[in-house]
């Protein structure tokens, strides 16, 4: 019990310093930042060869993944993006085919499909997986924003199943403490 508060202050402390950077950095940065990444993204061979992603829709703090879903719906991608239900602990993937038209703000002001848009992917059609993170380590080991909702997603995924986070720099700290249901990301693209 001490060790798994101990984990618990330490990812705390993780998460309430790097928030912190994520918030101060200018957005000349991050869209300086969040473009390096895209171009690292899509010149991945995973990436390129798979025909379905599950993207998160970022944040206005977050590498900014609206462009890339724009993109890799030009470049004829199957697009997925989380639907959370208010109360509920689930992740629904629903395909996106016009982010403009069909986003509103969801749960913790996130943006998802509006109801009359939902179309519900199965997870075995998903090849990669964008998972958010506020921080990682090299080892892939993530803290998220504190609710557990990819955690319990990626449990219902299994191999070949590419799952990459997408990082600024300072993101990406020396360790990550995990605890047993805390399931790490295969490949961190960081800029």
């Amino acid at each position: 019990m001490v060790e798994f508060n101990a984990i618990i202050v330490e990812k705390a402390k993780i998460r309430k310093e790097t928030l912190r950077k994520l918030r101060s950095q200018s957005s000349f940065e991050r869209t300086i930042k969040s473009a390096e990444i895209k171009k690292k993204l899509f010149n991945d061979n995973a990436f390129q060869s798979c025909s379905c992603i599950m993207f998160y829709v970022s944040k206005d703090d977050e590498v900014d993944t609206r462009s890339m879903i724009t993109e890799a719906l030009k470049g004829k991608k199957r697009i997925a993006v989380p639907v959370i239900s208010a109360g509920e602990k689930g992740i629904t993937p629903s395909e996106v085919k016009n982010p403009e038209e069909e986003f509103e703000e969801g749960p913790f002001r996130i943006k998802q499909p509006k109801k009359e848009y939902l179309r519900p992917v199965p997870v075995e059609d998903i090849d990669v997986v964008i998972v958010p993170g506020v921080a990682f380590d090299k080892s892939g080991n993530r803290i998220g924003r504190g609710a557990g909702y990819y955690d319990s997603f990626l449990k219902t995924i299994s191999p070949p199943v590419l799952t990459i986070g997408l990082a600024f720099g300072f993101q990406i700290v020396r360790r990550v403490p995990s605890l047993s249901w805390d399931i790490p990301v295969k490949k961190i693209i960081s800029a």
